[in-house]
């Protein structure tokens, strides 16, 4: 007869599950009934210990005590669905009650399991979290984005998740992040992959021209229009069209572009009739669209249509981990371009490359790393040359305690924006008492009554 482990391991992939326990017996214990089932167990004492883990560590499924010392379990539930909102936790207690269980699973925890527990109900539960959530395996073969950020990696997570359902993206960040890289990537991993991909800047063509680029025309709708054109729409039917820089389209097709998100219709320019068409919609933006709202300048029924689902990409800023990555990726792709045998760049030159400010995201590294290529005459491109490269001061990364007292800065102007400059509440949402936060505003020159209305 067939074991738990055996009905486990033939309904569910081994996975990485992160286990959280202040007591080592029980973490012990926990981890030899998940190695049996042919899992790879990650371990922490601490909730704290397991977000630093979450750094480096990239689990499909977190299982943590509910009761530990400074950090509960809900507590690290709450802080790893901030960063990593599609990995499931599972939470474990000998404290159970309903209450707590019903908090938790309001929450979006997974499961909730009361000690001592049976393991077959634990496998069971595991199984059902790795069948039941997206595919977070570690095996990246089929994406594009180089990347070893856990902050990005979250992202292609979602990205991943999202690309097997229908609904539109919105895709924003700055300019140079790779916005319409990743709109690529939801088509290739969706269904509609093996149908067109149909990119286009709605700034960068003329407001006259894009209404027949986007919609199409019929010959002599207008001057010079000799044939019939279909339109980016209909060329993609089946696919996806990526509309990049959509805040920035004119108000006077943001109401054709409404009614082909509603009704999945398209009217060419001088036709007299609609066609259908079934395209799957992503929209990338650097614009503050609820800015460009507020100013009239764009729809709010288009917003919530092309904004279902939102995927913020960092700055390379941000992620800063990735930059040798990308500088390896990119100097392949650059020595076979330029014919030259480029083995990499020094030492100096990677902590430059590393420490500069990229206003431009990655655009700007590949541009950067492209004239570095270029101009190079050793197989090891120097700092001297990605110095002239920059053409810019580099950016100083900030001393812990620099950055400690701006983080508590901002957040203490935060809390004080959020009350309304109401001490006593600010307190309170710190969990700190009056006293103490008075001595924090005062360390900041922070001044309560400057953060109340008028």
């Amino acid at each position: 007869m067939a074991g738990a482990g055996e009905s486990a391991m033939t309904d569910a992939a081994t996975a990485t599950i992160l286990i959280v326990d202040d007591d080592p017996t029980l973490l012990r214990l926990l981890g030899l009934l998940l190695r049996q089932e042919g899992h790879q167990v990650v371990a922490a004492d601490s909730g704290a210990r397991a977000l630093a883990l979450l750094q480096t560590e990239r689990p499909q499924l977190v299982i943590t005590d509910l009761r530990m010392d400074g950090m509960d379990g809900l507590a690290l539930f709450e802080a790893v669905r901030r960063e990593f909102p599609l990995l499931p936790v599972i939470i474990l207690t000998a404290h159970g009650t309903i209450p707590d269980a019903v908090r938790a699973t309001r929450k979006g925890v997974f499961g909730f399991l009361t000690k001592p527990y049976e393991a077959r109900a634990l496998l069971d539960e595991v199984r059902r979290a790795l069948l039941t959530g997206p595919d977070l395996s570690p095996d990246e073969s089929d994406c594009p984005v180089i990347t070893r950020s856990p902050v990005m990696r979250a992202l292609l997570d979602e990205a991943r998740a999202v690309a097997a359902t229908d609904v539109s993206v919105l895709v924003t960040g700055e300019t140079g992040t790779g916005k319409e890289l990743l709109a690529q990537t939801i088509h290739d991993w969706s269904p509609r992959r093996g149908r067109p991909f149909m990119a286009i800047n709605c700034a960068a063509i003329p407001e006259q021209l894009l209404e027949s680029e986007l919609f199409g025309h019929v010959r002599g709708a207008f001057t010079g229009a000799v044939r019939d054109h279909e339109g980016l729409f209909r060329a993609a039917d089946g696919g996806t069209v990526f509309l990049d820089e959509i805040g920035d389209l004119p108000l006077s097709l943001q109401g054709k572009m409404l009614r082909v998100l509603q009704q999945r219709q398209v009217r060419a320019v001088g036709a007299t009739r609609d066609m259908g068409v079934d395209v799957r919609i992503v929209s990338a933006t650097h614009r503050d669209l609820e800015g460009e709202i507020a100013a009239g300048r764009f729809r709010d029924d288009l917003y919530y249509r092309i904004n279902v689902v939102t995927l913020h990409l960092p700055p390379l800023a941000q992620r800063r981990d990735d930059v040798p990555l990308l500088v390896q990726h990119f100097l392949g792709t650059l020595s076979g371009k330029y014919r030259k045998a480029i083995a990499g760049v020094s030492s100096e030159a990677m902590d430059l490359l590393v420490r500069a400010a990229w206003p431009g995201n990655v655009r700007q590294l590949f541009n950067t790393l492209e004239r570095c290529v270029a101009l190079s005459t050793a197989s090891v491109i120097p700092a001297a040359l990605v110095e002239r490269a920059l053409n810019r001061p580099v950016e100083e990364l900030a001393s812990f305690d620099e950055a400690r007292r701006a983080f508590e800065r901002e957040y203490l102007a935060q809390l004080m924006r959020l009350t309304q400059g109401n001490v006593s509440q600010a307190a309170r949402l710190a969990k700190r008492n009056r006293s103490d936060f008075y001595t924090l505003l005062g360390r900041h020159q922070l001044d309560p009554a400057s953060f109340k209305p008028g």
